[in-house]
């Protein structure tokens, strides 16, 4: 689907909620609210059900004008203004009275609930269902390509993708290494890996051995902590973190993932690790044997660490490069477009020259080195980027180390190790005008970011698999009806009585259950790598935080002329009023109803 078509289906979806809206707000009785881009209106009831007289008279119902698609002409603002505000205080229930009949308080919440719950299915579009493309860039700042003049690219995960086939082999072979070097228990190898287990940027409690997902703010979201293959329940998850299910800042992984009592996994090799430890720890407790979980975390992360320093997965990928490595011609025309408009290119990698030389000759060709002015392997990143220990060292064609003195770094020289110091003072590339790639954001992206100024792009290969999710047509209804079950919550909760109190339980519960369902619907047990219940995760504000761009893979820059700016959306804070239609379509409605919350003073 092209940008233009998503776009075209945005303003549709926009028109189409404004035409729906109109038609509410003037063809339905004040039996009904009005909805106005994505808002409920004032249902002409009062908190205690009663119907303002003014309504029940005219049988018209009022509008709330958060939206800007019903504001009142610029002449009569003041006077409306001030109606309004009389309104208001005879709708609270202070100056009011009426001979209307009385509406108990039950009939009128589940009325409400009802009404919202029609006008969300009526309100939902065909075709709003696939409005988001897999191969969209998105921007979270402002970002001039026509001011990019060298762009840099991390090799695993970045300029070659890999497919789910490569897990189970890591899988396998740590497993193996844990069960024949550390001597673990044979029962151990009957633990088959588990796809779609574990997820991107979980946390992992090194002395409790539980997996979680933590949001920004440092909260697990319940439901997703994992001891072995077994979710805790959240009464014990709260009484192993002293009564709160919030994790101290000093417990956190620290600026590079790993903190004194929390792992964050970022990147997509972990996803073989986590689902070990899972087994691993499943085991022991299954089979009721006393283990040491530091012991297991370290002894499972050096397992994995012998898969790479043995060179096992360098092998196993330049045996069937056709089978692991993933869109090899698209990388070959994203190179070859930014050369042909003149773009200088740089590689830098952890990964050692003969497997980087092989695959890059299978996606791009025997020449992929006339592409890049600077290539550097075995960086030992994230040390290149932070400090200037080791320096330049340049290897010959068979990939064996030179002794000469590195005073350049010339283009079809392959050169390893090194530190970004040097590489910037020798080539002059500096600030904004450099775009880096890389699918870790701690290692790759951090310090550049922070440290040094440049552009950094993310690649999130996940990003396609949950915009799948996302513009399927159950995602979108049981989010659209969350978001309106959560606001009919915040509006009614005043009603105090035991009768409206066991309402607004059911409506917890079924709130609970849809959250559930959102969640089942990416991971069934972390669900989304971007989103807790309501806020962003531990990942997602660190992809914030160190990423200018980020995308699904690099292909994507193939959809976008060289010279294209990205705008970041700008979301509405929690006290600002969301503006624009885009806004109003995604959830973005948290202005309070002045009517139903005029008891807030």
């Amino acid at each position: 689907m092209s940008l233009n078509i998503s776009y075209q289906k945005i303003g549709a979806l926009g028109r189409a909620l404004c035409r729906k809206s109109r038609r509410t707000a003037t063809c339905t009785a004040s039996k009904i609210p009005a909805f106005t881009c994505g808002t409920l209106a004032s249902s002409g009831l009062d908190v205690n059900g009663k119907k303002s007289s003014e309504n029940a008279a005219s049988g018209d119902t009022k509008v709330s004008g958060s939206a800007g698609c019903h504001s009142s002409p610029a002449p009569h603002r003041h006077q409306a203004g001030k109606k309004r505000d009389e309104e208001l205080l005879s709708m609270s229930g202070r100056a009011y009275s009426s001979t209307a009949p009385q509406v108990d308080p039950k009939t009128y919440l589940w009325a409400r609930y009802n009404e919202m719950k029609r006008l969300v299915h009526d309100l939902i579009p065909p075709g709003v269902c696939n409005l988001l493309n897999p191969a969209t860039i998105y921007a979270n700042n402002e970002v001039h390509l026509d001011e990019v003049d060298i762009y840099g690219f991390d090799y695993d995960y970045t300029l070659a993708l890999y497919s789910s086939a490569l897990d189970e082999m890591i899988y396998n072979k740590a497993r193996d290494f844990l069960v024949e070097h550390y001597k673990y228990p044979q029962g151990i190898s009957k633990y088959d890996y588990i796809p779609n287990f574990a997820a991107r940027g979980l946390h992992y409690d090194i002395h409790k051995g539980l997996l979680m997902k933590i949001d920004a703010f440092h909260y697990i979201q319940m439901g997703t902590v994992y001891r072995g293959l077994k979710a805790v329940p959240d009464e014990e998850v709260t009484q192993l973190y002293g009564g709160t299910n919030h994790v101290p800042l000093h417990q956190v992984s620290g600026f590079y993932g790993k903190g004194p009592k929390m792992k964050q996994y970022m990147d997509v090799f972990s996803i073989p690790e986590m689902t070990l430890l899972a087994a691993a720890n499943d085991f022991f407790i299954s089979n009721d044997i006393e283990y040491d979980p530091v012991h297991l975390y370290r002894d499972v992360s050096e397992a994995i660490g012998m898969v790479h320093i043995k060179g096992y997965m360098y092998k196993w990928i330049m045996q069937d490069l056709e089978k692991y490595i993933l869109r090899g011609d698209e990388t070959h025309a994203v190179l070859h477009r930014l050369v042909n408009h003149g773009k200088k290119l740089f590689l830098i990698t952890n990964s050692p020259f003969s497997f980087v030389d092989k695959g890059m000759k299978y996606m791009v060709g025997k020449d992929w080195r006339e592409f890049f002015d600077v290539v550097i392997v075995q960086a030992d990143k994230p040390h290149f980027f932070n400090d200037c220990v080791k320096p330049f060292r340049r290897l010959d064609c068979n990939g064996d180390l030179q002794w000469d003195k590195i005073k350049a770094l010339e283009k079809g020289q392959i050169y390893k190790q090194g530190n970004l110091y040097d590489f910037l003072r020798l080539t002059g590339w500096r600030g904004s005008k450099v775009l880096y790639f890389g699918d870790h954001l701690y290692s790759d992206l951090a310090d550049l970011m922070l440290r040094h100024g440049w552009r950094t792009g993310a690649i999130v290969p996940e990003l396609e698999v949950e915009t799948r999710v996302v513009n399927t047509e159950q995602y979108a209804q049981s989010l659209t009806w969350l978001q309106a079950l959560t606001g009919l919550l915040e509006r009614l909760q005043m009603h105090k009585d035991p009768e409206s109190k066991k309402v607004l339980q059911d409506w917890l519960k079924e709130r609970e259950e849809l959250r559930a369902v959102t969640k089942n619907l990416f991971n069934p047990q972390f669900g989304s790598i971007f989103r807790t219940c309501h806020n962003p995760t531990y990942f997602s504000r660190r992809l914030c935080r160190f990423s200018d761009l980020y995308m699904a893979s690099i292909s994507c820059l193939l959809n976008y002329d060289l010279s294209y700016t990205f705008y970041p959306r700008r979301t509405p804070l929690q006290h600002e009023a969301p503006l624009w239609m885009d806004q109003l379509c995604t959830g973005c409605m948290k202005t309070p109803f002045l009517e139903e919350m005029a008891y807030i003073r």
